[in-house]
């Protein structure tokens, strides 16, 4: 028997997941790290810092992601976008997961503003929801399109030698650009310009704070 939940059913499920998420206990990765099978190269002290503060703000957009898609899901009224916000928030795991694990071999942390990010993320995202499904998938859909812009820019800013790094982030924005086509692909609508740049001046902001703290 499938259970359907109610709004109130999923702001609960979303606060305990927001707890998981902020703490660092979030589920573990279902698909293998894409770095697996590349070799450690030992960098030198100002490039293991340069690469983990670049991983630290990735990590960060993970959890800014799993409260969007998780504060979109408690809200949206269609069922099946609520499917997909769930099955990509599951796909975004895994790049949390092995945000982390690059994180721990850099011998750095993640941000310590992640419940910061997930609180501000969690209530963007069910702002969003409420709007209705169509600008809320335009939400989605815009923001998968920056952070697939942004990891391309994170791919060239690594240091030459960081290919484990390198590897994650390559998957990462393979991943991203498949949920932007599954936002539009279920009825996006396009949002304002000055809602893109006001997007984009809010992640520059988190990013410029979360490569350091």
């Amino acid at each position: 028997m499938t259970r359907h939940y109610t709004p109130i059913d999923r702001l609960i499920i979303g606060f305990d997941e927001a707890l998981r998420v902020a703490t660092g206990n979030a589920d573990v990765a279902k698909r293998e790290n894409p770095a697996t099978e590349v070799p450690e190269v030992v960098m030198d002290e100002e490039n293991r810092q340069h690469a983990a503060g670049l991983m630290r703000i990735n990590h960060a957009g993970e959890v800014c992601a799993q409260a969007l898609y998780a504060g979109q899901a408690a809200t949206a009224r269609n069922p099946d976008v609520q499917a997909e916000m769930q099955k990509a928030a599951s796909e975004e795991i895994d790049h949390l997961s092995w945000c982390k694990d690059r994180l721990d071999e850099l011998e750095s942390h993640p941000s310590r503003l992640d419940p910061l990010w997930y609180a501000g993320s969690f209530a963007i995202g069910a702002v969003a929801g409420l709007t209705g499904d169509g600008w809320s998938l335009g939400f989605l859909k815009e923001t998968e399109n920056q952070v697939e812009a942004h990891l391309a820019g994170h791919i060239q800013k690594l240091p030459p030698e960081d290919a484990r790094s390198r590897a994650i982030l390559d998957q990462m924005k393979i991943d991203e650009a498949k949920h932007a086509r599954m936002a539009e692909d279920s009825g996006a609508f396009d949002l304002p310009r000055p809602v893109r740049r006001l997007m984009k001046v809010t992640a520059g902001a988190m990013k410029a704070i979360a490569y350091r703290v």
